[in-house]
C-alpha cells in the first residue's frame, strides 16, 4: 500500500501574514499575495499553503476559495512554534541599495535577530526605505523557512549608536586596520552580541578611535584581505553563528 503523501507538501507556497493565526481561523489574502498564489503558483481549492505570522509560528492552511483578487484559506494545524533566534544584532553601515539589499537578505538567512543600519562619515548612501527593506527581509524569510522575522530599525548615526550602547551587549568591531582573531573573540565573549561593519570607504580615524573607546567594543580581524562592506557583514555574521550562535546546536 503506497505511503500517504506528506501534508503540507514541501512544495506548498510559504507566506508571512500580519494577522495572528490559530487553528480553525479563516483568512483572506489579497493584493500581491493573492496574485502570487493564483497567477504564479496556480493554487486551487484544497491545496496547501504554509503561513507564518511572526507571533505564534508556522501554520498549515488549506485553500477554500481561489480567485484572481482574493484567496481564502483555513488554518488547520501548527507546524512549528515561532523560533528563538540568537541574541545577535548586525550594525551594518549603510551601503548602496543593491549591496545593502544583499546584506539584509543574507542576515535574515543566517539568523540575525535585529538589524541596525548605521550612518558613518564615509557612507555613500544616507537613506533607507524601511518598507522596502522589510519586504526584502520577508521574502528572504519565506525562502529560508524562517519563522521569526528580523527586526530592522531606522538608520542611526554612529555617534548616537555608541552613546546609547547597551551595557550588557558586546560589540565586535570589524576593523580593517586589524584586531584579534574573530572566532577566538566570539568564543571568549558569549552572550548578547552585536557586530559593527563599515561602509564602502571604511571608518575614518576619529570614528575608529570612538568605537575602540567603548568599553564593550572588541576589534576583530576578518583575515588578511580587505573585504567589501557587504562581504564583511555576511562573513562575520556567519562566523559568529557557527562559533557561538545556533549552528552548533
Amino acid at each position: 500500500m503506497p505511503a500517504k503523501p506528506a501534508w503540507p507538501p514541501k512544495s506548498a507556497p510559504r507566506l508571512f501574514v500580519e494577522t495572528a493565526l490559530s487553528a480553525g481561523a479563516g483568512l483572506t489574502l489579497d493584493g500581491p499575495q493573492a496574485h502570487y498564489l493564483s497567477r504564479v503558483m496556480r493554487i486551487a481549492p484544497g491545496d496547501a499553503v504554509v503561513l507564518c505570522d511572526d507571533v505564534t509560528g508556522e501554520w498549515a492552511a488549506r485553500v477554500q476559495e481561489a480567485g484572481k483578487r482574493a484567496v481564502t484559506v483555513l488554518c488547520e494545524q501548527l507546524l512549528r512554534p515561532r523560533e528563538q533566534v540568537p541574541d545577535f544584532t548586525l550594525c551594518a553601515a549603510l551601503l548602496k541599495k543593491d549591496r545593502f539589499d544583499l546584506v539584509l537578505e543574507k542576515a535574515c538567512e543566517l539568523g540575525v535577530r535585529h538589524i541596525q543600519p548605521v550612518l558613518t562619515r564615509r557612507c555613500v548612501a544616507d537613506k533607507l526605505n524601511l518598507d522596502r527593506a522589510r519586504a526584502v527581509l520577508i521574502e528572504a524569510a519565506e525562502q529560508c523557512a524562517r519563522t521569526a522575522l528580523p527586526a530592522i530599525a531606522a538608520p542611526i548615526k554612529l555617534e548616537a549608536l555608541l552613546k546609547g550602547w547597551e551595557a550588557g551587549r558586546t560589540l565586535f568591531f570589524a576593523d580593517e586596520n586589524g584586531g584579534a582573531g574573530a572566532a577566538a573573540q566570539f568564543a571568549a565573549h558569549r552572550g548578547p552580541a552585536a557586530l559593527l561593519t563599515g561602509p564602502e570607504g571604511g571608518f575614518d580615524d576619529a570614528e575608529r578611535a570612538a568605537i575602540r573607546a567603548l568599553p564593550q567594543a572588541h576589534a576583530i580581524t576578518l583575515g588578511p584581505r580587505i573585504l567589501r562592506g557587504e562581504t564583511a557583514a555576511i562573513a562575520a555574521t556567519a562566523l559568529w553563528m557557527g562559533t557561538v550562535g545556533d549552528w552548533p546546536a
